[in-house]
């Protein structure tokens, strides 16, 4: 069976890194300054027509302080938004079993193969190897800017609609739970967190988060994913 996408990360990173816990490093600040997307933007029709004809912006994140070696890979993940009454973003929880990094939130995506077409190709390939999310109910919209992570990964976010009435498989090597988070939610600055540390070699690295509660559990977003998100938050408030 193919290594997972976490378990290629760990072989690279330090042990310290492996076992890091982001939810103990204190907030800095909070973002509510910046004004939510606004909900006419968040429309299904409103998303077809921006990514049809995309506006001048600047994305706001794109590499993650390097901390490895290992030569550059191209990667991509799917950015799945749910056609329901109020939108959703479907996110998956990485396998409690996995010996590092258990339970981190993701999108479905991983390394892109020699065999994928383009891209787009291996975002929808890798949501149907993960959570058993089928072709025929995405609608790709288009991609957003490269995002470097600390593993040299270079993630190209393919955004794109779901059709509901899909039912999802998931791969328990690699999944534990898939969920929907409200696209409001991660659309709006007051509930994106902003985290600081200075790591024993002295340098400063700053990230994103944004938990979202989902009943009795809270589903912690941060690292690449938060910052993928965020520069959606701009493509989209631009």
């Amino acid at each position: 069976m193919r290594a997972s996408p976490v378990e290629v990360i760990n072989a690279v990173l330090p042990p310290a890194l492996q076992s890091f816990d982001p939810r103990k490093v204190p907030v800095v600040a909070v973002d509510s300054g910046l004004p939510p997307v606004d909900p006419a933007r968040l429309r299904i029709d409103a998303l077809r027509e921006r990514f049809s004809a995309p506006p001048d912006w600047t994305p706001e994140l794109r590499r993650e302080p390097r901390m490895t070696d290992r030569p550059p890979a191209q990667a991509a993940v799917l950015v799945p938004i749910v056609m329901r009454d109020e939108p959703t973003v479907l996110l998956t929880e990485r396998s409690s079993h996995l010996k590092n990094h258990s339970g981190q939130v993701a999108f479905p995506g991983g390394r892109v193969d020699p065999e994928d077409a383009n891209i787009a190709a291996a975002a929808l390939r890798e949501a149907w190897e993960e959570v058993g999310l089928s072709a025929e109910y995405i609608e790709i919209l288009g991609s957003l800017p490269t995002y470097t992570t600390v593993t040299s990964f270079i993630v190209t976010p393919v955004v794109a609609l779901v059709r509901p009435g899909f039912a999802l498989s998931l791969n328990p090597y690699e999944v534990e739970e898939a969920f929907e988070v409200p696209f409001s939610f991660l659309m709006n600055p007051a509930n994106h967190r902003r985290h600081a540390l200075v790591g024993d070699d002295e340098q400063a690295r700053q990230w994103l988060s944004m938990p979202y509660q989902d009943g009795p559990n809270e589903r912690y977003v941060w690292g690449a994913t938060a910052g993928m998100l965020r520069n959606l938050y701009r493509f989209l408030s631009a």
